[in-house]
């Protein structure tokens, strides 16, 4: 199986991205709990000079009942951009947080990209 990160572009150009065990911990169990489906997730932390930061992740319900699309609402985006706020608030040093990027898995096929996935890019 594959898991495929995309993350939203920002005015400058990222040199790293560092994600927190727990999240990439998230992401695995997500994409193994169904090998049968593809799964989406949301990537929530901070970009600071050229690093992105991986500090939490939203797992999504699918929308799409095709096997090979998965697809995100605008009222799953909304909430999940009002969750991400509420957790830079409970940090201990109350950074701000936002939606960084996105992950979905990949199952049984190939590893690269599909025509969808690039055009999300």
């Amino acid at each position: 199986f594959r898991i495929e990160i995309q993350l939203i572009s920002t005015k400058k150009m990222l040199q790293k991205v560092k994600i927190s065990s727990d999240a990439l911990q998230v992401c695995m169990s997500h994409a193994l709990s169904t090998e049968k489906e593809e799964i989406m997730g949301l990537l929530i932390g901070e970009v600071e000079d050229g690093v992105s930061h991986v500090h939490a992740t939203i797992m999504l319900y699918r929308l799409d009942k095709r096997k090979d699309r998965v697809e995100i609402s605008p009222e799953q985006l909304s909430e999940a951009s009002s969750k991400a706020e509420e957790m830079g608030k409970m940090t201990h040093n109350h950074r701000p947080m936002r939606i960084i990027g996105w992950y979905h898995s990949h199952p049984h096929i190939t590893v690269w990209p599909s025509h969808v996935g690039m055009s999300n890019y």
